[in-house]
């Protein structure tokens, strides 16, 4: 098995909770390892993975498994993540749904909930958000000591006037509402907030097709459309959390109007609100991506003449990224319906060139992601987890010393 080089650590005393993430994001990357294996993965000293080892063990967030036998001395035994170790709760809300879910300290899905909401405002939402956390709980039997925190993915851009909360791929009212703090008060639990996009990112690169990437950019293609950023191994959120608004970005100059007030927008396009758009299909606010799925099957013709005009401000926008980022790879996912994602993407060849266009890549300029339907609700899941376990969930905002 080759083993993945992880994050180095630092023997500074004053980052000692940085390497305590190290190294369970070493054994939840790589499996179960000895000291000795960790020490050398992590560039840290014997002693102090022995210290680090020792207290997450007692902590339950490892555990050991059946010893190695070495050719000389004694058995190495190996430490593994311990799924009962702690658990999170993830939280998605969206035009027309709400859903939670319960996942273990390994990412596995202990209990799930969805609720059909419309539009829903802060007043209707928070109550219910709050109420699925209680059941969720309820309906898992976990031990509430060990609950890491809430993670929740909603659409952005946050706080950002004249664009949040505004027009038909915007959730009303919540512009400056304080949604973890609120949501806190009622659970009596600690809150994450993040855009459904980087929640995406967050699921697709545990448990999808960027499991082994270290840089890639994830396109939500919802009501609306964002991109969720991993570079250099790092999630990327930006200054104020809005990294990968690229919905809002102009693909065709003096194109359709859009609600943020300019013209051409990428989400006029490439997004279930654009498809009913083009299709002049009755009730837009409340886009069914079922019915997309069923147009696509029927090879009905106004859908494939939607397919053929998104093609081309979706390849752009691929351009830019490329670009501007230089991903390994462009990662297609969301609330679209996985085959009409698979449409888009067999349609984008040939790519613009772009500095990505190389024949040394080991990765395919464009992947259909796997994680599912539920995956920005899993990376809601875990963002308590990243931030308690990953060095790297936030480097980028607070590097350490």
């Amino acid at each position: 098995m080759t083993l993945k080089k992880a994050i180095s650590g630092t023997n500074l005393e004053q980052a000692k909770s940085h390497n305590r993430r190290v190294v369970i994001e070493t054994i939840r990357t790589n499996g179960a390892l000895s000291r000795a294996a960790i020490a050398r993965l992590t560039a840290l000293s014997s002693q102090t993975i022995s210290n680090i080892v020792e207290e997450l063990e007692a902590a339950g967030l490892l555990r050991p498994e059946a010893t190695l036998k070495g050719a000389r001395g004694q058995p190495a035994v190996p430490y593994s993540i311990n799924p009962d170790g702690g658990y999170s709760i993830g939280l998605q809300l969206d035009h027309q749904l709400a859903v939670g879910v319960v996942t273990d300290l390994s990412g596995t899905m202990r209990a799930r909930i969805e609720r059909h909401v419309d539009r829903p405002t802060p007043t209707r939402a928070m109550p219910l958000l709050a109420g699925i956390s209680s059941d969720l709980i309820a309906t898992s039997r976990l031990d509430r000591a060990k609950l890491l925190g809430i993670g929740m993915a909603m659409p952005g851009p946050f706080g950002v006037e004249g664009m949040t909360s505004v027009g038909p791929t915007a959730l009303p009212g919540w512009h400056d509402f304080p949604v973890a703090d609120e949501l806190e008060r009622l659970t009596g639990i600690a809150v994450t907030v993040e855009n459904d996009a980087t929640a995406a990112a967050i699921g697709e690169r545990l448990y999808g097709v960027a499991r082994k990437l270290g840089s890639f950019v994830y396109l939500f293609i919802g009501t609306g459309l964002g991109a969720g950023l991993f570079l250099d191994g790092h999630l990327y959120k930006g200054s104020r959390h809005n990294a990968g608004e690229i919905g809002h970005i102009i693909v065709r100059p003096g194109g359709l109007p859009c609600d943020c007030g300019k013209r051409g927008c990428l989400e006029r396009y490439v997004s279930l609100r654009a498809a009913y758009d083009r299709l002049d299909l009755p009730d837009p606010d409340h886009a069914s991506p079922d019915l997309l799925e069923e147009l696509l099957a029927k090879g009905d013709s106004r859908f494939e003449a939607w397919l053929a005009e998104a093609v081309d401000p979706l390849r752009q926008a691929i351009d830019i990224l490329e670009m501007a980022l230089d991903p390994e790879t462009v990662v297609l996912g969301g609330f679209m319906p996985l085959p009409v994602i698979e449409a888009l993407a067999s349609r984008l060849e040939p790519l613009h060139l772009s500095v990505s266009s190389t024949s040394a890549r080991m990765t395919p300029r464009v992947l259909v992601g796997a994680a599912g339907k539920d995956t920005s609700v899993l990376g809601a899941a875990a963002l308590p987890i990243f931030s308690e376990t990953n060095p790297q969930f936030d480097v980028l905002q607070k590097p350490v010393s």
